[in-house]
Order: C-alpha cells, then structure tokens, then sequence
C-alpha cells in the first residue's frame, strides 16, 4: 500500500484563495467573505490538509456563533466547513481533519464541539457519528435544505 504524505497547517490570510481548489468559491461568494471576516477578525481558525503544497481538504472552528446551538463561550465550539475536494473523498481525509480539529479544540481547553450537517449527506454523517458526533441538538431546514444539528463532548 502506497503511504501519502500529508501534513496539516494553519490557513495563512494571503493563501485563503488557495481554498478554491478545494470548493468553489465563486459559487458562494456570501459565504466565502464571511469566512473571510471571520479569520480576519479572529473568530475562526482554518486548517488546511496538503499533500505535495495541495490543498485537497478543509476543517475550521469557529468560536462565536449567534446560534446557541453552535457556540457557547469558553465551552463549545463549532466545527464549521470541513470539506475535502471532491476526487480525493473516502480516503480518510475527512477523518484526519476531524481527528486534528477535535484535538485542537480539546488543547484549547473546550468541553463540546458542535457542528450542522444535511440530513441527506450520509458519508459525512456516518463519519461525524463514528467520531463521536451522537447528541442530536436540532433537526431542521434552511434555504440549503433539511439538516441536523450534532454535538460530541470532549474529554
């Protein structure tokens, strides 16, 4: 079996657009300023997963919310936007991301890490759940569709 070298490094503001080579920024230009905003102002922390200085996955935590659900200072935070570039999905980069971002937010000193995902999204869903991810919060829709709210306690 052939072993991939990888390694994960914090996102650096001047590289953000490199983040296009992972999902299309263009397609969601709202959202991809207020991910923008968000590093900028300090209230989320991008991690990228590089193979070769590729960008071929994404995980972020984000340490404010306006959704309670989401965040709750000093003690939850929300793993927001983990995606891995859509020819390199069931490799266990997604797995990686969210081994190193549950690691993260422990070492921060978080009790619970929360995230959203679409109901419909079973590969994701199987991973959160394997991960620990098994405390429903909140089913519900938005203008993307039908999605779960899921929360995993931290030790």
């Amino acid at each position: 079996m052939l072993m991939t070298s990888y390694k994960i490094e914090k996102l650096k503001l001047e590289d953000y657009n490199k983040c296009s080579n992972i999902w299309d920024m263009n397609e969601k230009p709202k959202l991809a300023k207020m991910f923008y905003d968000d590093l900028v102002s300090g209230n989320r922390v991008t991690f990228i997963y590089l193979e070769n200085n590729d960008f071929k996955g994404e995980g972020s935590l984000v340490f404010n919310n306006p959704d309670s659900d989401y965040t709750i200072p000093d003690k939850r935070i929300y793993l927001s936007h983990m995606i891995v570039k859509e020819e390199y999905r069931n490799r266990g980069i997604g797995s990686i991301i969210v081994d190193f971002l549950i690691d993260y937010a422990q070492a921060l000193g978080f009790e619970e890490i929360a995230l959203g995902v679409d109901i419909d999204n079973m590969n994701a869903r199987h991973l959160y759940e394997k991960k620990g991810f098994t405390d429903v919060l909140y089913v519900g829709e938005d203008i993307y569709g039908e999605y779960v709210k899921l929360l995993k306690k931290l030790e």
